[in-house]
């Protein structure tokens, strides 16, 4: 029983923290909205995008724009993708827009259309990231693409990527050419600070070891690095023999050490060395 209000208890704060999230996430989009992006006529994609076109063009106030696209598509997400995704995305499809109602009178913390698209991108970014940190999205043209999706067997990705696309190319037609491409910045930006959130600072490096010596290096790692190795059974494409390959993951300052160590080691030894962006298990992050 008492374990059973633990759990409860865990997972009502799990909830309260995703909230959390979302509010805060959605704060930070919204101001950079309208401090950055609006004033700029940086119309960086999505549902902001199109609300920044057709002020331009109307001088429609933009949350009232983002609610009207807004509340279709979520409802278009409840009926086509179902309850437990479309729900996630209720609080920030209408706390969003309600932020950007709050905040439309602050002035823009800039004029400078460069400044405006990067410092708008990482704002929007970072609030994004958030967000999903939240389990959630804000809902716009994120749904309209998960729709797309599993109408269309377009990946995700190609189906975000279209529905940006246009929003630029219609800045671009509606603006001009240079607003188009200071928006494409910040939709850069904005996707290299999502990453940034969702990963942080901590980069590891996953290498990979060909070696005749490989006891030796496995020795050295396991005793001199401290780091986990494993082996892992291949054979040589040309001479058809057995050569395991050993896998270690270390942090990126631990990579110099590593190197120098093999080299040592066996100076012919084939070595591949890639990025990882997210390590979970014992050593790194924890699940």
């Amino acid at each position: 029983m008492k374990k059973k209000r633990n759990r409860q208890t865990n997972q009502l704060h799990s909830k309260l923290l995703e909230l959390v999230y979302i509010l805060i996430g959605s704060t930070i989009i919204a101001i950079s909205f309208n401090v950055f992006l609006l004033p700029n006529q940086v119309a960086s994609g999505g549902v902001s995008g199109i609300s920044t076109i057709l002020h331009g063009l109307f001088g429609w106030k933009p949350a009232y724009v983002q609610w009207a696209l807004n509340i279709p598509l979520f409802i278009a997400g409840l009926i086509f993708l179902g309850y437990q995704f479309a729900i996630k995305t209720l609080i920030g499809t209408f706390f969003l827009p309600f932020v950007v109602i709050l905040t439309e009178h602050w002035q823009p913390w800039t004029h400078n259309p460069l400044l405006a698209s990067i410092f708008g991108g990482i704002g929007v970014g970072l609030g994004l990231g958030i967000v999903f940190l939240g389990q959630a999205s804000t809902g716009g043209t994120d749904l309209a693409a998960q729709i797309i999706h599993k109408f269309t067997g377009l990946s995700l990705g190609k189906c975000v990527a279209v529905i940006d696309g246009l929003v630029v190319l219609s800045a671009a037609i509606v603006f001009d050419i240079e607003k188009g491409l200071y928006a494409i910045i910040a939709l850069f930006v904005t996707s290299k600070t999502i990453d940034f959130v969702q990963v942080g600072f901590n980069r590891s490096k996953n290498v990979l070891i060909i070696s005749d010596k490989h006891a030796a290096i496995r020795e050295e790692i396991l005793h001199n690095i401290d780091r986990g190795v494993t082996k892992l059974q291949a054979f040589g494409g040309f001479t058809e023999q057995e050569k395991p390959i050993l896998m270690c993951v270390i942090d990126q300052s631990e990579f110099t050490k590593l190197k120098q160590l093999v080299k040592t080691i066996d100076g012919n030894a084939f070595v591949i060395v890639m990025d990882a962006a997210e390590v979970l298990g014992e050593g790194f992050n924890t699940p």
